[in-house]
């Protein structure tokens, strides 16, 4: 028993306080030895490396591994779509600037094809050869098992804490208990490398299991999974065994202890001299000496390190600091720093650089000459209108807009799909999400007539829903939970009211419009009640227009209509007895089309909402009906071209940020939506 697990809490802190980390890992070991300054950095100033689109695939995998064994303990059969999906939803996840940009992926959007491709053949080989794990599984003792452990390593107390994530523990049918690694690779690895290497793997991980669960390991497995097929169509699937004996467990313990207790002597020693192996070929040298340079010139607050391990490392950086800048010149180390870009594609580290120059940057890296003429700071968005130099295709601009955001260190930017007007000039525009500063407040002053304001765009241009444009009868909106739908519905029926239209109707199947009730306005939340009303509205439009009189405006607020259509009766449940004869009424859906195509010159107008932008909803027949299209932030780009016909929508920042299409407008507008409470 390692004499540290009975420490109580003061003791540990007193103990951790000496290390300028609070854990060990088999990884971090394996980082240590092979580079340590790169351990350095990622592990004591948590300056975290960007990952290779091989390396995000491998986690992608793991991920859909990790959903596959825990149905499987389940007794649920996972299929591949299902595991495609999780895997490509990772993929999906990652923002732009954790990419790594290399010479075979130099677009982040390259990289994520890259991945997406090699976990699909990943998840295709395991598919097919699963027998290789599953043939003689008797129960699975655990799936991504996390392991905090204090181990005794040959013989010797580790002063710090093992943490181990094992990918997977089970029984087998001969009541052998095995853990499996699974391991992504482009090519397999030699077996005398593997024995040596997994070897130092697999006892940490024996150690950390055995000491959590009191239950002994019998083998370990390495299973390497090939993403590129075997030409001889042998499997692609391999898997190496680790065998334990008493010798063999004495042996890798052995092996284990010298590169480990080298690092834990390392992170002990504030003083310490970590060495940069510029042999190492899975290092990025230019981010590497960088990281080199700005420990010598910034500040500990600009990286990511802890609180508790700030005294030890300031004590580390003053002595470096001391020795190297008697003969170094500060000016020299930030040249340095600059330089270290010839290394990679482009390096943007200089914080004194503008958004504008980023972007500007990025895309001469790649060739192409632009200008930022103009940037305009919006509520939710900033907008850059991009000059593009003669000889330069629009299309290939386009193409970099993951690197763009990579650049400015945000999740995603939205590149228009047509060029915007600005002072006569026609421009590609750019818009990136921004931290919110303020709040716009719905206020009367912004009604124009029976034009309904409908937000505020980047220009400071208010946007609106013009009531008495025939062409703009009937307004679509579609946004996530939090992105600012029923707010805007809040503020469109505020505005209506002022505007003066007396004849309000809010269909409210998630009673979230409760309140507006007896208020002139009439509320319908039950669905049969729903249906009988849109009859209704249906015969009241046929008199209307038999009539043949001007009447007033009518607003029919439809919230969730793609529920409560849903929902609805359809079928046989629509047959009723009229003097002895069965007769057919018209559905929900039926109506609603009616009143939608009919009753806009009649006086009709109508705002459907839904959170979900899927085809069968929001059919091409239904975007006739509705020629002005509102998206809030919705979790998928599909989602957006389903709405809007074009991307953006997904990296809208919620809370009012919207995408408008309509016919009173040029281009796709971006906008931010008033806000009131009910």
């Amino acid at each position: 028993m390692n004499q540290y697990s009975s420490y109580n809490s003061d003791q540990l802190e007193d103990l951790f306080s000496n290390y300028l980390i609070d854990s060990w890992s088999y990884s971090k070991v394996a980082s240590f030895s092979r580079n340590e300054k790169e351990f350095e950095k990622n592990e004591i100033y948590r300056e975290r490396s960007k990952r290779s689109s091989s390396s995000i695939a491998g986690n992608a995998y793991h991920t859909a591994m990790e959903m596959f064994f825990k149905n499987l303990s389940d007794g649920i059969a996972t299929s591949i779509i299902d595991m495609e999906k999780i895997a490509f939803a990772y993929i999906e996840e990652i923002p732009a600037n954790a990419w790594k940009i290399q010479k075979t992926t130099p677009t982040i959007e390259e990289c994520k094809i890259k991945a997406t491709k090699s976990v699909s053949s990943l998840i295709r080989n395991f598919y097919k050869e699963q027998s290789v794990y599953t043939s003689d599984i008797d129960d699975i003792l655990g799936v991504e098992l996390r392991c905090d452990e204090w181990l005794v390593i040959n013989g010797v107390d580790i002063p710090l804490p093992c943490h181990a994530n094992i990918d997977l523990v089970v029984r087998l049918k001969d009541e052998k208990i095995i853990i499996i690694d699974h391991k992504t690779k482009s090519k397999y690895t030699d077996d005398d490398e593997l024995a040596f290497v997994c070897g130092k793997q697999a006892i940490t991980y024996i150690k950390c299991f055995e000491s959590k669960t009191a239950l002994k390991v019998d083998e370990v497995w390495f299973i390497e999974n090939k993403d590129s097929q075997n030409k001889d169509a042998s499997p692609q699937l391999k898997k190496f065994k680790i065998v334990l004996t008493e010798d063999t467990r004495k042996l890798y313990e052995a092996i284990l202890y010298e590169p480990l207790k080298r690092m834990i002597e390392a992170v002990s020693d504030p003083d310490y001299v970590y060495m940069i192996n510029d042999n190492d070929n899975f290092i990025d040298k230019a981010e590497i000496y960088a990281f080199w340079a700005k420990t010598m010139i910034a500040e500990l607050d600009d990286f990511n390190i802890p609180e508790s391990k700030k005294a030890l490392i300031t004590r580390r950086q003053k002595k470096i600091r001391d020795a190297s800048l008697s003969t170094i010149n500060p000016k020299t180390i930030t040249s340095f720093r600059e330089k270290a870009a010839t290394f990679i594609t482009y390096d943007l580290s200089d914080k004194n650089m503008t958004n504008s120059e980023k972007i500007e940057h990025v895309l001469r890296t790649f060739g192409m000459l632009v200008r930022v003429a103009h940037e305009i700071s919006g509520y939710s968005s900033n907008t850059y209108l991009l000059e593009i130099s003669a000889g330069v295709k629009i299309a290939n601009v386009m193409k970099y807009g993951l690197d763009m955001a990579n650049a400015l260190n945000v999740s995603s930017v939205r590149i228009g799909k047509d060029l915007m007007v600005y002072e006569d000039k026609s421009y590609l525009f750019i818009e990136t999400p921004k931290k919110r500063t303020e709040t716009l407040f719905w206020d009367p002053k912004y009604l124009e007539g029976e034009k309904l304001p409908i937000g505020v765009d980047n220009f400071g241009r208010v946007i609106h829903w013009d009531l008495n444009n025939h062409s703009t009868p009937h307004v679509l909106i579609c946004g996530a939970t939090g992105s600012g739908k029923s707010v805007s519905i809040i503020s469109t029926v505020e505005y209506a009211k002022i505007a003066g239209v007396k004849d309000i109707i809010i269909f409210d199947p998630k009673y979230e419009f409760c309140t507006y009730s007896g208020k002139g306005i009439h509320v319908y939340n039950e669905i049969e009640e729903i249906e009988e009303q849109m009859r209704l509205l249906v015969e009241e439009m046929q008199n209307r227009a038999k009539s043949r009189k001007i009447y007033s405006k009518k607003l029919i607020i439809f919230d969730e209509f793609a529920d409560a259509v849903s929902a609805s009766r359809s079928g046989a449940a629509l047959k009723v007895k009229v003097e002895g004869k069965i007769l057919m009424q018209k559905s929900l859906e039926e109506n609603l089309k009616i009143l939608l195509q009919k009753g806009r010159s009649l006086g009709y107008r109508i705002v459907a909402a839904t959170q979900r932008a899927s085809v069968n909803v929001i059919t091409g027949d239904a975007k006739v009906n509705f020629p002005t299209q509102i998206c809030f932030r919705v979790p998928k780009e599909i989602d957006s071209k389903v709405v809007i016909d074009e991307a953006g929508a997904e990296t809208l920042s919620g809370m009012g940020d919207g995408l408008m299409k309509s016919p009173e407008y040029i281009n796709v507008v971006r906008f931010q939506g008033f806000f009131k409470q009910q």
